[in-house]
């Protein structure tokens, strides 16, 4: 008994550590029901959230991003938390840029890290928002910049600028309570402003597609958290409809809103979720 019990414990002990996934702070939605004068507004980009603890860049899964030595060297000690980003609309390549085992240099020379927030550190938002500043200049890297905050006065100047920010291309705005500690986990002091609803699921099931579509993927059937079943038939590009998200796999979709029975309306593909 006790040489089987060994046995399985050198087997245990020869399995791959799996990543735990990052305490960050994470965003609620706007409804319209706050101050906005109490926030600062930030563009909401369409990147990868990424982790500096000042040692290693990691992706909100926990896993390490496979940046180049000169990408991160330029890094401050400090613990650092923002984005990877190309441009509006540029996740997909951005995506494969920074998945690669073995990063391309020329590629990550595009990518900036926009920074909008410093772990741990003390004082309010506002005050965090001049160490973010400083911090990112003393760097003295181009890849490294703290994105832009401002102040708006109302929820009709917010409504104007995110139309201007999703005419350009842009996913929408990031508001963030002025006055609030850091702090991490879902909270209604960092809250997200779009045209849309998103939420994420698990791939269940590949549909076959019909049509144009035959013999490939025609749609994606996952579960929300809570079980209840849905398609997602939009969103694909050619090569994802050839080569589909696995099954298991977290996917990012929008929506306008939910049914009478709790389902998306519109449901889209936008992404994959645990692809980092």
């Amino acid at each position: 008994m006790l040489r089987y019990l060994l046995s399985w414990l050198a087997l245990w002990l020869t399995l791959p550590a799996f990543a735990a996934e990052l305490p960050l702070l994470l965003a609620e939605r706007y409804t319209g029901n706050v101050d906005v004068a109490q926030y600062w507004v930030s563009e909401k980009f369409d990147g990868v959230r990424a982790h500096w603890d000042g040692r290693q860049l990691r992706f909100r899964s926990g896993n390490p991003v496979k940046a180049p030595d000169w990408f991160v060297g330029a890094l401050p000690a400090q613990p650092l938390d923002g984005e990877l980003w190309l441009g509006r609309g540029r996740f997909d390549e951005l995506s494969g840029i920074v998945r690669r085992e073995t990063p391309d240099d020329a590629a990550w020379r595009q990518v900036r890290y926009m920074i909008f927030e410093l772990p741990e550190a003390a004082g309010s938002f506002t005050e965090r928002i001049e160490q973010i500043r400083a911090v990112t200049a003393a760097a003295r890297s181009p890849w490294l910049q703290a994105v832009e905050q401002f102040r708006l006065p109302d929820a009709r100047a917010l409504q104007k600028k995110l139309d201007e920010v999703v005419r350009g291309g842009g996913e929408g705005l990031m508001l963030h309570r002025a006055d609030a500690p850091y702090e991490t986990g879902r909270s209604a002091s960092l809250l997200k402003v779009t045209p849309w609803l998103d939420a994420e699921a698990k791939v269940i099931a590949h549909l076959p597609g019909k049509g144009k579509y035959a013999g490939l993927l025609g749609a994606l059937q996952v579960a929300m958290p809570d079980g209840k079943r849905f398609a997602i038939g939009s969103g694909f590009t050619d090569g994802q409809r050839r080569n589909p998200p696995p099954l298991g796999t977290q996917v990012t979709y929008r929506y306008r809103e939910l049914t009478r029975n709790g389902i998306p309306r519109f449901p889209r593909f936008l992404r994959i979720r645990e692809a980092l």
